[in-house]
């Protein structure tokens, strides 16, 4: 009996968020897949990270950091910004630094408000001392500040020589994304202490911001390093269509809003596009028409026997499911919708160091689930379509 009521103190002590973990079983093409109920009750989460012990730091968009550990969710962590919780605004993405273990540098982006009631995307770190993040630093603040609520990407991601990208929306500001003494519709790249690689692809040119690395992106709020190649991948929101996934290589143009695969809200062309096709912008490897709203990627890289090994994972809000996309060096070939069945808003994917794959759901009553992946002897071989398929209509996410 006292066992039993410790038990339920400890619940009452971390909230809704401690329960036991439900298990279900969801279709695939590769057989039925086991989807366990790690924590419930997350508000909006969007971002997660493991630390090197295997806890998670988890983001929620109203502004609080989070560590689960051992089937318990921490209060929320003391030493994070204030942010501007508006629209699509408010705490995103969680990175941890790849010399964590020596010097516990947590990165986290964030909408901070300006002036005159508009607001960017910005860039803190912080050292992770027990639940308290010390020693803060503002490392990037988006400028100018142009958002009322809409369109701040924002992912990190730390590439193999320790740079630090951050994929950065255009505010719903649209030519804003071709402009460049503008951060809007921008991918940078900084080192870990703010400052900026002298081998940038714009670094001396006039009236540019020196940490640009591609631009013409809309809202990248899906970025991820591919594991065999070193290669940075990326996906972002088109309008309604036109989601694409790109590989963002240095100084190259991605053609938003002058070219897109998708159409404005009313259903009419977009005001600045002259098609999907134009002199110095790129192709997108993938796009989706209609959209699913993409949020979150992650090539899984963990158990080496599963039938996912080496497959590219991405969420999808509007679409409310995981997709898988099997890849052949940099094409995809194929394509596979999972989760359809639970209804949830696929906003964060990690591979865990226990060969799990983890996602987090957005929604008030947020959740982080973990799929075991199925294995290696139900996957069966494919070809490579050709042309890369589409289909459907836009529609708006």
């Amino acid at each position: 009996m006292l066992r039993l009521s410790l038990f339920f103190l400890s619940l009452l002590a971390f909230g809704n968020n401690a329960i036991a973990q439900d298990v279900i079983y969801s279709p695939s093409s590769l057989g039925p897949l086991k989807v366990t109920t790690v924590v419930k009750n997350l508000v909006n989460p969007w971002g997660m990270a493991f630390l090197p012990d295997g806890r998670i730091l988890i983001t929620e968009r109203p502004g609080r950091l989070r560590v689960y550990s051992q089937g318990q969710i921490s209060a929320p962590v003391t030493g994070t910004p204030a942010v501007y919780n508006q629209g699509q605004g408010g705490l995103l993405d969680v990175a941890i630094d790849p010399n964590f273990s020596q010097n516990k540098w947590v990165y986290l982006t964030y909408a901070e408000a300006g002036t005159g009631g508009v607001a960017g995307t910005a860039v803190m770190r912080g050292k992770l001392n027990g639940n308290a993040l010390e020693n803060t630093q503002v490392l990037f603040r988006q400028m100018p500040k142009l958002s009322t609520g809409n369109h701040f990407g924002s992912r990190l991601v730390f590439d193999r020589s320790g740079y630090l990208f951050v994929t950065l929306g255009e505010n719903n500001n649209r030519i804003t994304a071709q402009y460049l003494d503008h951060h809007q519709g921008k991918i940078i790249r900084i080192w870990p202490d703010g400052s900026i690689p002298t081998d940038n692809p714009f670094i001396g040119q006039a009236n540019v911001k020196p940490e640009i690395w591609t631009y013409g992106h809309r809202n990248p709020q899906g970025a991820t390093l591919n594991p065999w190649t070193g290669k940075l991948w990326m996906n972002e929101h088109g309008p309604m269509g036109g989601d694409e996934i790109n590989i963002p290589l240095p100084g190259k143009n991605y053609g938003w809003p002058i070219i897109t695969y998708g159409i404005d809200y009313n259903g009419q062309p977009i005001p600045e596009s002259t098609g999907t096709r134009a002199p110095g912008m790129e192709q997108p490897i993938h796009y989706w028409v209609p959209s699913i709203a993409p949020s979150g990627m992650v090539f899984y890289d963990g158990n080496k026997n599963s039938a996912w090994y080496g497959n590219l994972f991405v969420g999808g809000l509007a679409a409310q499911q995981l997709v898988r996309l099997e890849v052949n060096d940099e094409t995809i070939v194929k394509e596979e919708r999972l989760l359809s069945e639970l209804g949830n808003r696929v906003r964060a994917l990690k591979t865990g160091p226990d060969g799990g794959l983890y996602l987090l759901t957005d929604s008030a009553t947020g959740m982080l689930l973990k799929i075991d992946p199925p294995p290696k002897e139900t996957r069966r071989s494919i070809k490579p379509p050709k042309p890369r398929p589409q289909s459907g209509h836009p529609e708006k996410r």
